[in-house]
Parts: C-alpha cells; structure tokens; sequence
C-alpha cells in the first residue's frame, strides 16, 4: 500500500528489474501525486517534452515545487513513463482493502511475511530465519515456496490488520544510525535481500505459468513493432484523453464544479472510447497472428 506516486513508481521500475512477476497492491485512501500531468498531451516518450513543459511538480506532502526546471519535470514525467512501460511485462492485482487480500493470499496458499521495525520482527538473514523457525527450515528451504512480502505506507508502515495475519515480520538487517529508509528503497533492498537467501526463488513458477507469460509476452513485442510511430502517438493521446475523462467523472459524481470545457470532454468520451478499442482490437488480432506459430 504505497501512497507516493513516485514512490509507486520506482518500486514497479524495481519489481520488474529485479525479477519479481506478481504485485498485488492494495488501494490507499489517497495518492500523493508529484507530478500532475496535462491529459490533453498524451503519454508517449517522443512527447515527453511537451508533457513536462505542462506538467507540474508537487512535493510529496501536497505543496507546488514552483521553482522547478523544465529538466526536472521531464525527469520526473520519464521515470512515471518508464514504470508504466514496466508494468506491462508484470501481473498487477488490485484489492481495495487488506481483508480481501489476506483472504486472496490464504486461498492460494501464500505464506506472508510483513515488514516492520517492531520487537516481534525477525532479522531478514539466514540466521534471523533459522532462528525463527527454530533451527529448521521450509521443506530445505530458507525462504517457503509460496511466499507474499508485504510493505506498508511511506507514514506507519503495514496496518496492525496485516501485521497481525501475517506468517513472519520482518526487518533488514541495518548498519547505521538510521532505522529506516524510503519506501522504494527499502523494497528494492529487501527484494534482493530475498534472493541472495534462496537463489531458487529466481524464474520460480510453473510451467504453465511460463506458457501463459512467454504468450502474452510475445503478443505484447509483436504490438510493439507493428504499430506505426503515428498509431503509437493516437493511441498515447487517446489514452490519456480517457484517463482525463475519468478525472472530470470523478469530480461529477463527487458533486464538484465542472466547467463547460470540461463536460464538452466528457461528452465525447464514449467516441474516443470506441476509437481507441478499434485500434486495440486490430492490433490484438494482428499481433496473435504474428506469433501463431511460436
């Protein structure tokens, strides 16, 4: 449960880089966004400059950066870029509160282990975990086959409801003064920290889950070279057309002040709709055929 866009962001760039497949994120209350784009300018890489000439930047408790360069809004407007271009090749799941998570998790026989800097935890090495399990092991192995590592808010952390399901709390082994550290890089850390404990864990799924990935995979790489640089542009501007639709939605069904512009948007929503599915649809169909055979 992350709720620092960019914080979000760099742990999707770190998931993917690091090998881990399957985030399942639980929805916060409120998102603090740090950069606030222009929906009407698309999503795509050859516009970024564009984009961050209209974007603006926040810091993450809320206030406008008004001193903030034109570089630093593209810096910030490429690295949102490239963890939405990650979380193409990952499995997101989305839950709106954590019971139906924890639920999902003891349905599929996940063990779940949660971060936390409480006295309960246990010291995330080889030792701390054979201690844990006093002296033994998980059917040989440090770390279960099925295992879930849950980090909570930026603020406090996993709520008391997770930490009170889970399996195993765990801490990162720290050298230092400092007891903690920013979200993304705590999780990057103690991802890889997982792996050097069982280098097993690394392309652990089954085969059919390897067959199921290796085609959707394939079609999404096909996608990626049949579409032309103007297709490409369309789709990225219909996207973010409909992702500024849902925003005026929002604001209608919350009984907010939407301006005629705004409702002159929204009107032709279900046409881009349309559009975009049309261009979806033909590169889908393409794109399978491209790979049939593989």
């Amino acid at each position: 449960r992350c709720t620092n866009d960019h914080n979000y962001s760099a742990i999707l760039r770190t998931a993917e880089a690091l090998g881990v497949q399957n985030i399942w994120i639980i929805s916060p209350q409120t998102i603090n966004a740090t950069l606030e784009l222009d929906n009407t300018q698309g999503t795509d890489e050859s516009n970024i400059d564009k984009i961050a000439e209209n974007a603006t930047m926040r810091r993450s408790s809320g206030p406008v950066v008004r001193a903030a360069t034109d570089t630093e809004k593209k810096d910030r407007a490429m690295h949102h870029l490239y963890a939405r271009k990650a979380t193409e090749w990952l499995t997101v799941r989305d839950f709106e509160d954590t019971k139906t998570c924890i639920e999902s998790l003891r349905e599929e026989g996940y063990r779940i282990w949660a971060t936390d800097l409480g006295q309960e935890a246990s010291c995330l090495t080889e030792d701390g975990i054979r201690q844990h399990l006093g002296g033994g092991t998980y059917d040989g192995k440090l770390i279960p086959n099925k295992v879930a590592i849950v980090f909570g808010t930026e603020a406090v952390g996993c709520t008391t409801e997770m930490l009170n399901a889970a399996d195993l709390r765990v801490y990162l082994p720290l050298r230092g003064f400092a007891d903690s550290l920013n979200l993304s890089v705590a999780t990057a850390l103690v991802v890889h920290q997982m792996f050097v404990l069982d280098p097993s864990l690394e392309g652990a799924m089954t085969e059919e889950e390897r067959r199921e990935l290796r085609q959707a995979w394939y079609v999404k790489l096909a996608s990626q070279r049949l579409l032309s640089a103007a297709d490409k542009k369309r789709r990225g501007k219909l996207t973010a057309y409909l992702e500024g639709c849902a925003e005026i939605e929002k604001k209608m069904k919350a009984g907010e002040v939407v301006y005629k512009e705004e409702r002159e948007k929204w009107s032709k929503m279900d046409a881009k709709r349309a559009e975009l599915n049309a261009i979806e649809e033909k590169l889908a169909a393409d794109s399978k055929k491209a790979v049939k055979e593989l």
